[in-house]
């Protein structure tokens, strides 16, 4: 008997839906509007997604990932305007299921904390029994950061104790994208570009200033002003300057929380959620504080439909991997991908079950051979990006060690989620940022595509590791089936293979 969960991230940008086995925790899909509607950033949860959610069984009960009436009294207080009020919460789902919430009348229907959703995504999916749960974002209903107790209870039931929060307006996450905003780059969308300008600037040359303009304590944390109606201030400096500046002051604002955090804690194993939790230069700081850290590898709001799903089961989740999205079936292609990196250095692959999350993992890649000089500008060329903009190595995760400088806490990266320095930036310049650092995915021995793929790599070249990106353009949202695949091949001139058919 179905038995599921249908958990719902919309509203506010990159809406998403986790399917979830009531009877058994078992996670049965979970993906991003955008891909399916094509709209980069798709707040609204579109018919296509609804329809492959609806593949694996009829809808027990509908979790939603925020209180969103509590939003709209935050929103109504902080002089924001409301298009529309829907004080239900089928009202409010009425906006995102548009022509499908016939399906789901009888669905029980459930809202839980964005916070909590958060938290839930990171601990429930996690390694650990019990752990210590920090959360960093923009903003919720009126949390901007929270640290949680997390444990299951005797019944297994997972269980959340609050032990700190900070509140609206005083937000890193906000803090971070009024200065994306700055610099002339896109808020809640863009900030991972300023993340990598950061290594072409000198902080020194304006953080100062910014500090003096915009920070008016940092125990606790409060800022001069509300940073979600942005900056006007006016700096002489770079706009790498401001970058690097602000990638700075991030860090240090976010390891405050996570020293506040290990305060709290008996476990020595750290959860960390929110779309902060993105800011992989960052995370490299992390194990100062926490000997084990589990960032799951959608942390943001989309990855809170999957948190909110998660809290209406009320157990720990069955976490394989973050493969979960649409599916192009048919066998990895491994020979097709090696035969078109010894011809033009540079492939598509679009096969298995699309990645759920920001990062592509092999699955919805372009693949590139990292040693050749030209081979990162010819990649941001194709992908239309700046320049300056850095490239990923996936690696076989032996080699990582020998290959990087891997940060405390992340011996292993499996999702993409920390920059490590590289020992030799030499042999691998298209995989190695301004600061000589990478982010790096190591692919344990899973048996899985890419790891086959890898092992193939290295037994011909000697080369452990390719340079890995996301298969899609600036702008426009990963590939996600075999249409996707056959645009892209035909609009961009670059090989995407789908299977080894």
């Amino acid at each position: 008997m179905n038995n599921n969960i249908l958990g719902i991230s919309a509203g506010f940008h990159d809406a998403a839906l986790s399917v979830v086995d009531g009877n058994n925790g078992r996670i049965l899909f979970a993906s991003h509007s955008e891909r399916f509607s094509r709209q980069k950033n798709d707040k609204r949860v579109c018919n296509t997604i609804v329809d492959e959610a609806m593949r694996y069984g009829d809808i027990k009960s509908i979790a939603y990932y925020e209180n969103h009436w509590l939003k709209k009294f935050r929103m109504l207080r902080a002089g924001q305007k409301i298009a529309d009020w829907n004080w239900t919460l089928r009202g409010e789902l009425n906006q995102h299921f548009p022509g499908k919430m016939g399906l789901l009348d009888n669905a029980r229907l459930v809202s839980y904390g964005h916070h909590k959703s958060h938290a839930a995504a990171g601990f429930q999916t996690s390694p650990y029994d019990n752990a210590t749960v920090v959360v960093i974002d923009a903003v919720g209903e009126f949390q901007t950061a929270s640290i949680w107790s997390a444990y299951y209870n005797n019944n297994g039931d997972a269980v959340y104790r609050l032990k700190w929060q900070m509140r609206y307006p005083n937000s890193i996450g906000m803090f971070y994208s009024a200065f994306t905003n700055l610099v002339g780059l896109r808020p809640m969308d863009e900030e991972y570009i300023l993340m990598g300008m950061a290594a072409y600037g000198n902080r020194l040359n304006v953080q100062q200033t910014i500090e003096n303009d915009v920070i008016e304590s940092y125990e606790p944390l409060r800022f001069k002003d509300n940073l979600h109606i942005g900056l006007d201030y006016l700096y002489s400096a770079t706009k790498f300057d401001i970058a690097a500046a602000t990638q700075d002051m991030v860090e240090d604002m976010i390891m405050r929380v996570i020293n506040k955090a290990a305060d709290f804690d008996k476990t020595g194993n750290l959860v960390y959620g929110g779309g902060v939790a993105l800011n992989c230069s960052a995370n490299r700081w992390l194990g100062n504080a926490f000997k084990n850290i589990w960032i799951m590898p959608s942390p943001g709001d989309a990855g809170s439909s999957l948190g909110a799903a998660a809290l209406e089961y009320g157990k720990k989740l069955q976490w394989e991997n973050a493969f979960l999205g649409k599916n192009i079936s048919g066998k990895y292609p491994v020979d097709k991908i090696m035969h078109e990196l010894y011809t033009n250095k540079i492939v598509g692959v679009a096969n298995g079950r699309a990645e759920f999350g920001p990062r592509a993992l092999g699955n919805r890649s372009l693949l590139a051979d990292p040693r050749g000089s030209t081979i990162k500008d010819n990649v941001n060329n194709i992908k239309k990006r700046q320049k300056f903009r850095p490239f990923a190595p996936v690696i076989l995760e032996e080699y990582a060690q020998y290959n990087f400088r891997m940060p405390d806490g992340f011996e292993s990266s499996p999702y993409m989620q920390v920059t490590a320095r590289c020992n030799y930036p030499n042999e691998y310049p298209a995989i190695v940022h301004k600061d000589r650092t990478s982010r790096v995915q190591t692919v344990p021995n899973d048996g899985s595509g890419i790891r086959l793929l890898l092992e193939r790599w290295y037994k011909e070249t000697g080369c452990p590791m390719l340079l890995n990106t996301s298969l899609n353009i600036r702008g426009e949202p990963m590939v996600n089936d075999n249409l996707d695949a056959t645009r892209f091949e035909k609009h961009y001139g670059i090989k995407v293979f789908t299977s080894d058919k």
